[in-house]
């Protein structure tokens, strides 16, 4: 059974290559020409279809609250395994991501991603700072973003969330734009955080209703942390 499944993340890796290569130097026009940043989100469902379709993953995206595409929100899905970044690809809006530095290291693949979403290295105080300097930017651009609350995968095995930072919720409340929790409940079975080994399953995505933010401060932030992190858990539970 190991065996097979390294046999199957080979071949995954090899259509996440071939994938990326292809879609190379169309990522090179929002990089160039800032005002098609549009393109970022068209070329992300592109790569997340194009890749799951390629190593036979089918995939559910479910839409539960109206997500106006000329409007902007800040997504904050729970976070379990590195197949995660597809997955919120599937996203129906264009979005850039809020993700580790760590990624920028890996050759070709983090160095578009540094160029085309905004890093952040959470154990830098001044990278964190940075990071929501730019993300207040990105807003202001007419960007809409996607957080990972946790700050990363922080569960060694069980699905379990750990707790929320500030950051995504911050924005959120300066800019008063819709936050809009998602859930993935399946991926930590199928590429599990504490083995980089993909398996067989159903990629689900839930995009829950858009919780609105206007006349928040920031003394509703905590109150706006608990209610994403219950909507998210509670679904969670849902499908153990």
């Amino acid at each position: 059974m190991r065996f097979l499944k390294w046999l199957y993340t080979i071949y995954g890796m090899l259509v996440f290559t071939v994938v990326f290569a292809v879609l190379l130097p169309f990522l090179f026009i929002p990089i160039l020409f800032p005002s098609r940043y549009a393109l970022i989100g068209v070329l992300n469902r592109i790569w997340a279809k194009s890749l799951f379709i390629g190593i036979g993953k089918p995939y559910t995206v479910e839409v539960r609250g109206l997500l106006d595409k000329k409007k902007q929100y800040i997504f904050c899905p729970n976070h379990f395994s590195y197949i995660d970044i597809p997955t919120m690809g599937l996203n129906p809006v264009n979005t850039i991501f809020v993700g580790k530095s760590s990624i920028s290291k890996v050759p070709v693949f983090g160095y578009m991603y540094s160029k085309l979403h905004i890093m952040v290295d959470r154990s830098n105080l001044k990278s964190r700072y940075t990071s929501m300097v730019q993300s207040l930017k990105a807003i202001d651009d007419g960007k809409s973003l996607v957080i990972y609350p946790e700050g990363g995968i922080m569960t060694k095995k069980d699905p379990v969330m750990s707790r929320f930072k500030e950051g995504a919720f911050r924005v959120a409340i300066e800019k008063q734009i819709p936050i809009v929790p998602v859930t993935i409940p399946y991926n930590w079975i199928i590429l599990p955080p504490y083995e980089f080994l993909v398996w067989r399953g159903r990629i689900k995505v839930i995009f829950h209703e858009p919780i609105e933010t206007q006349g928040m401060t920031m003394d509703d932030l905590d109150a706006l942390k608990d209610k994403v992190f219950t909507i998210i858990n509670d679904e969670l539970k849902k499908h153990l």
